[in-house]
């Protein structure tokens, strides 16, 4: 049967105005071109707190009631609360003087403005009520409740599919305590709300019926009177056995009622149940017969020809991104159509402060005030600078990788916060992760290879969980995170000092997610203990996981073994020790002269690196910054923040070659702004050019056993290591150098002529340690013809090797070097006994021997030319 469903043409209360608006006198609407959606921005102010109550028992200020808001209202925009009754919240904008701005999507017309015929009228008002229930069992089964539930947040397609609206105000306010104006209309609210019940769900069973009452009817319900006379009435009918009868009655709407459907009348009395106890929930009034006849009801999508590609293949949230990278302000959007009023400050200040510090200020702003207008974003910007772009790109295929990233399209040298604004690139970005990110976990090699370009902001915390190789098991739920446990105490100090410029991480809904994922880490892992600084290295990951809890803790539950490994146990300092120890020689490789003032004056990375490593720079840096290191971070492995210390290091070379011990200590006290494109550049260069022995630690997790040829350190070795300042090179890398970076090495033999005559490797040169003078660092004190070229011959300067066979003698010699301003210094480990083999006493040709390892050893991109 077909169901008669008309929009009115002027339907009055809260209906769009022209211009993208609305208000609550006009009814003419304006539809942006050509995009179908249509999003709506509204904006409220919260509730200051008073001039004498600014510190909380805590003694920290309060936390301004707009970033309560802002945390509660991220829940919202989850994945989990999706559903197709329901309008998807897109953002969440705190503004200036506790403003606060709604980004949500609008479908079709509200009830306020929907004409419904005669004509099949009491099955329309079924299918209505059947889907704002369905919509109000799912806000019930995360635990939310509407209380916002008037005809004007009920809207009707023209397919005639229903989605609340604006559901989520009384939730993000935390039950209307953040905001000083009533959340929903009273001629809706049930009794028990008017007495003071906050929670309870079937309040919102009670707006249905009231909603119902009056389309079955006809009429609004006491439409004269004044507010105060309609609670009155309200509250008159907790005495009445049959509700809807009786306001039929008031509203002279008798024989209406009569001749509605015994059905209809019998589902709409049970939601206007007077006593919240017999009144049923939303779950129960579904199972209702009267609804038999729509639980196999599809609604139709509606007309998908008239979409436009853009709405084909992305989501709205994605739309909407887009829209802000094209360069759509919501603020100034809200301005134009005059929701947002400038006013001259001096208008703001009280006219008196008594001397106990209350102020007297003017009455507020009238612009201060609730405001239930709606505006509407116009998205032809968007759509024009998408409107050469082919349906191909919408679905890209993806043959060979190398192909893809050098296309024009990515093949771009723009910094990376350039690149992250560019809305075509990351257009294309988002389509590719898109793609990617729906055969996660097939497609994880390729997720490496891509991301390695750049990540886009969108999808970072679901790619870095895919590159961590985060699956989702169900894990964190089974964990405890409600126990009482010694370390409550020190988590709840650090987490209002971790990262409290951030409104999210500053929110109490913050602050108890953070608390839930340190208990729940600290829980799975009975090993370690909870160190100072696990907050900052947790934040991260919250904060791009906000709405998944699960995402961001499996993703710090692989992180850590992987970059800090045993990093917390109870008593860590061997691990500390060892990790500043390989610091400290990665500095002379790379910065001898750095190296050797801050050794000059004792300044240890034991005095300024722990809380850079123990938090991987999440403590040092802020959370925008931390995003792009960690980007390469992630993909790089345990030996990557070394370098990244290093890049820190080399941009503040300057200041520190020319400071002495305490400057030093001021220095990193108080770190100076570090360009981080700039260091993530070098550590990855750095990174790349190192061979991997360099930088092996003992305590890293080792995946694999190390092979012959691998550094393996033993107890005495490790106790030997810690007392050195230049690194180790292992045979296996000396293998790689030779092969593939020949002129990139430089191998200094400082046996004696004898020996080295006896066997040798090739192009190596002889440097008898016996008969040298260390005395001054100067490689023409060495008194070797042509050796200053061969170790300058080409940029950058070759990866030097000291072999001997005496260990002393080798660091001793790489000290020289080093002291001299040559860098890339290393010893072979082991001496040149390690590459010399004989069988019956017969001596074979190390190079020879080399050679043939070689041809055995799979080449590694990071040693290539």
């Amino acid at each position: 049967m077909p169901i008669e469903l008309q929009f009115a043409s002027n339907p009055g209360d809260r209906y769009p105005k022209t211009s993208g608006s609305r208000n609550s006198s006009t009814g003419n609407m304006k539809i942006p071109a050509k995009l179908n959606s249509r999003v709506s921005v509204s904006t409220f102010f919260a509730k200051s707190h008073p001039n004498d109550d600014c510190c909380g028992t805590n003694g920290l200020p309060l936390t301004p009631n707009s970033i309560g808001i802002f945390g509660r209202s991220q829940l919202l925009k989850s994945d989990e609360l999706r559903h197709e009754n329901l309008c998807l919240y897109l953002d969440v904008i705190r503004g200036k003087h506790e403003r606060t701005i709604i980004v949500q999507e609008y479908v079709g017309s509200s009830l306020a403005g929907t004409f419904i015929g005669e004509n099949n009228k009491q099955e329309t008002l079924l299918r209505i009520g059947y889907q704002v229930l369905k919509a109000l069992n799912h806000l019930n089964q995360h635990e939310l409740v509407c209380r916002n539930l008037e005809p004007a947040n009920v809207l009707v397609s023209r397919e005639f599919s229903i989605k609340l609206y604006n559901y989520g105000l009384y939730h993000m306010t935390y039950a209307g305590r953040y905001v000083s104006f009533p959340i929903g209309n009273v001629r809706y609210q049930a009794p028990e709300v008017l007495l003071g019940s906050r929670e309870n769900p079937k309040s919102d069973v009670w707006s249905l019926g009231i909603i119902l009452a009056e389309l079955a009817l006809g009429c609004r319900l006491w439409e004269s009177l004044k507010l105060s006379q309609i609670v009155r009435k309200v509250l008159s009918l907790v005495n009445t056995h049959n509700v809807f009868e009786k306001i039929a009655r008031e509203h002279e709407r008798l024989e209406v009622y009569e001749t509605l459907d015994a059905a209809l009348k019998r589902i709409v009395q049970e939601c206007l149940t007077v006593s919240p106890f017999r009144r049923p929930l939303a779950r129960d009034a579904l199972d209702d017969p009267v609804f038999d006849f729509l639980r196999h009801v599809e609604l139709s999508p509606g007309d998908q020809s008239g979409l436009t590609l853009v709405e084909k293949h992305l989501s709205l949230s994605q739309i909407y991104y887009l829209w802000q990278l094209a360069g759509g302000d919501v603020q100034q959007e809200l301005k134009k159509e005059g929701l947002i009023k400038s006013e001259a400050p001096i208008l703001l200040l009280p006219n008196m402060v008594l001397l106990n510090g209350k102020s007297m200020s003017p009455p507020k702003s009238q612009s201060l005030l609730h405001d239930n207008r709606v505006i509407f974003l116009n998205f032809n910007t968007l759509l024009e600078r998408l409107g050469s772009v082919s349906e191909e790109d919408y679905l890209p295929l993806i043959y060979n990788t190398d192909s893809y990233l050098e296309s024009p399209i990515f093949k771009t040298e723009l910094p990376l916060v350039i690149r992250e604004r560019d809305m075509v690139y990351q257009f294309h970005r988002m389509m590719l992760l898109n793609t990617l990110l729906a055969g996660y976990p097939y497609t994880h090699d390729l997720l490496r290879s891509f991301a390695a370009k750049d990540i886009p902001p969108l999808f970072r915390g679901q790619v870095w969980a895919c590159l961590l190789g985060v699956v989702e098991n169900g894990l964190y739920e089974r964990l405890d995170k409600c126990s009482p446990t010694h370390t409550d105490r020190q988590i709840e100090v650090d987490i209002p000092r971790c990262h409290q410029y951030n409104e999210l991480l500053s929110a109490p809904e913050g602050h108890a997610k953070l608390k839930r994922l340190l208990k729940a880490w600290v829980t799975a892992h009975p090993q370690y203990v909870y160190w100072q600084g696990l907050d900052s290295l947790t934040a991260p990951f919250l904060y791009l996981n906000f709405n998944n809890e699960e995402r961001a803790f499996l993703s710090l539950y692989k992180f850590i073994p992987k970059y800090l490994h045993l990093f917390f146990l109870k008593d860590n300092s061997a691990i500390i020790k060892e990790y500043l120890v390989k610091f400290f020689q990665l500095i002379f490789f790379h910065e001898p002269m750095l190296a050797r003032h801050l050794h000059g004056i004792n300044f240890i990375p034991e005095l300024y690196a722990i809380p850079w490593f123990l938090t991987m720079f999440s403590h040092v840096f802020p959370l925008h910054k931390i995003f792009h290191l960690w980007d390469k971070l992630i993909l790089g492995d345990s030996s990557y923040p070394l370098f990244i210390g290093i890049a820190i290091l080399r941009q503040l070379k300057s200041t520190l070659l020319k400071s002495g011990f305490n400057e030093c200590i001021l220095l990193f006290s108080d770190l100076p702004d570090i360009v981080i494109e700039t260091c993530v550049n070098d550590s990855e260069t750095m990174y790349q050019f190192t061979p991997k022995s360099i930088v092996h630690r003992k305590y890293a997790l080792h995946e694999e056993a190390p092979e012959e040829f691998d550094l393996n350190y033993t107890e005495d070795d490790l106790r030997e290591v810690q007392g050195e300042l230049h690194p180790r090179l292992s045979v296996y890398d000396l293998i790689r150098l030779l092969r593939d970076r020949p002129t990139g090495t430089a191998i200094l033999d400082i046996r004696s002529n004898l020996d080295y005559r006896r066997a040798a490797i090739e192009n190596s040169v002889n440097v008898p340690f016996s008969s040298v003078s260390l005395k001054e660092a100067r490689l023409e004190a060495l008194a070797v013809p042509k050796l200053e070229g061969y170790l300058r011959r080409r940029q950058p300067p070759p990866i030097v090797i000291v072999v001997s066979v005496s260990h002393e003698s080798a660091m001793l010699f790489a000290k020289f070097l080093a002291d001299s301003g040559l860098p890339y210094v290393a010893v072979l480990h082991g001496g040149f006994e390690a590459i010399y083999r004989t069988d019956d006493k017969l001596i074979l040709q190390t190079f020879d021997y080399i050679n043939t390892l070689a041809r055995h050893v799979p080449s590694l991109a990071a040693f290539s030319e």
